[in-house]
C-alpha cells in the first residue's frame, strides 16, 4: 500500500521534472549569460572611469609639478591618498614615520594602513567598537609587536588631547595626523594643542566650494547619517589651519581629502598659492569605480626585507 501511495505520487512528479527540464537549462544558461553580462559592463564602466580619471589630469591646471594629483594611487586608502601622502614625505622626508589616523572604520581602508606595511608605527582611534574588535583580531600581529596601538573611543573635543597624550610621550612631534570621523572634525581639530602633527589629512565637505565657509555645528552625540550634512568647507578649515601654522597643499582629484603640510617644512616643495580657491577639487566620487580592487581587500603577518 505505502509502494503504491509513492509510486503514485513519484510519477507525476517525474512527469514533471522531465517536461520542465529544458526550461530549466534554459534558466541556468541565461543566468550565466547574464553573470557575463555583468562582467562586461562592470569592465566598461572601470574603463570609462579610468579614461574620465586620465583625462581629468591632463587638463592645463594638473600640470604643475607641484601639484600633488598625478602622484595619487590606491594601497589600502579609500581613493588615491597613498600615493598623495607619499609623495609630500618624499618632498619634506620623514622624522620617526609616527602617525595618529582618528577614524579607520575597520582598518582595511584607511590613510595610514600602507604606511603600517613600510615600518612606520602609531596609533588608530576609532569610536566602532564592531570595527575595533575586527581590527583586534585582523591586526594582532602588528598590536602584538607594538608597532600598531588601537583606542576605541568616541571622539569628541573634550578627550581629544587625552587621547592623543596617553600614546604619544611628552607631546612629541609625529609625522601624520589623519582625521575621518564624518561630523565634528573641524571642532576635534580646532580643540588639538599641540597640534604636532608634520602633516594633516582631513576630510572636507565638497558641497561648499570656496569661499564658502561652513562647519557643522557641534553635537557631540552625532552619528553620520549618509547625508552631506558633515564636516566643514575646505576654506574654513584652510582658516582654521592656517592659524596653527598649516599650509593647504592639495586636495585628492574625487573632492574628499585635503593636504596640508606644516608652514616651516613648505619651502619650495609645494606651490605659492596655498588658497581653498587654488586647491579645490568638487566631489568625484563616481570616477573611484576603475579603482575596485580585483580580490577582496585583507591583511595579515608579513615581513619588510
Amino acid at each position: 500500500m505505502i509502494k503504491k501511495f509513492f509510486k503514485n505520487t513519484f510519477i507525476p512528479l517525474q512527469y514533471i521534472r522531465n517536461k520542465t527540464r529544458p526550461w530549466r537549462r534554459k534558466r541556468h544558461s541565461l543566468k550565466r549569460k547574464l553573470i557575463d553580462l555583468e562582467k562586461i559592463t562592470w569592465s566598461m564602466v572601470k574603463l570609462h572611469a579610468w579614461d574620465m580619471h586620465k583625462k581629468l589630469l591632463t587638463e592645463p591646471r594638473y600640470k604643475d609639478e607641484k601639484r600633488l594629483l598625478n602622484f595619487g594611487f590606491k594601497g589600502y586608502s579609500q581613493n588615491e591618498e597613498d600615493g598623495i601622502i607619499q609623495e609630500i614625505f618624499s618632498r619634506i622626508g620623514t622624522t620617526n614615520k609616527i602617525f595618529i589616523e582618528i577614524g579607520v572604520g575597520n582598518g582595511l581602508e584607511n590613510n595610514t594602513l600602507y604606511l603600517l606595511l613600510q615600518g612606520w608605527q602609531g596609533l588608530w582611534i576609532e569610536g566602532n567598537s564592531n570595527f575595533v574588535e575586527q581590527i583586534k583580531n585582523k591586526f594582532s600581529f602588528v598590536i602584538d609587536n607594538r608597532s600598531l596601538i588601537v583606542k576605541h573611543a568616541w571622539v569628541k573635543k573634550d578627550n581629544i588631547n587625552e587621547l592623543i597624550s596617553e600614546n604619544q610621550k611628552n607631546s612629541e612631534e609625529f609625522d601624520l595626523l589623519s582625521l575621518d570621523i564624518d561630523g565634528n572634525d573641524y571642532h576635534v581639530l580646532e580643540a588639538i594643542d599641540p597640534l604636532n602633527a608634520r602633516v594633516v589629512v582631513l576630510e572636507y565637505n565638497s558641497k561648499y566650494r570656496p569661499p564658502v565657509k561652513w562647519v557643522m555645528k557641534y553635537n557631540p552625540n552625532h552619528a553620520f547619517d549618509d547625508s552631506d550634512y558633515y564636516g566643514a568647507s575646505l576654506k574654513s578649515f584652510e582658516i582654521l589651519l592656517s592659524k596653527k601654522g598649516y599650509k593647504l597643499v592639495g586636495c585628492n582629484l574625487y573632492g574628499v581629502n585635503a593636504f596640508f603640510v606644516r608652514e616651516d617644512l613648505m619651502k619650495n616643495n609645494f606651490l605659492d598659492n596655498c588658497t581653498a580657491e587654488n586647491h579645490y577639487e568638487p566631489g568625484r566620487l563616481f570616477l573611484r569605480a576603475w579603482m575596485l580592487p580585483l580580490h577582496v581587500e585583507n591583511f595579515g603577518p608579513f615581513e619588510i626585507k
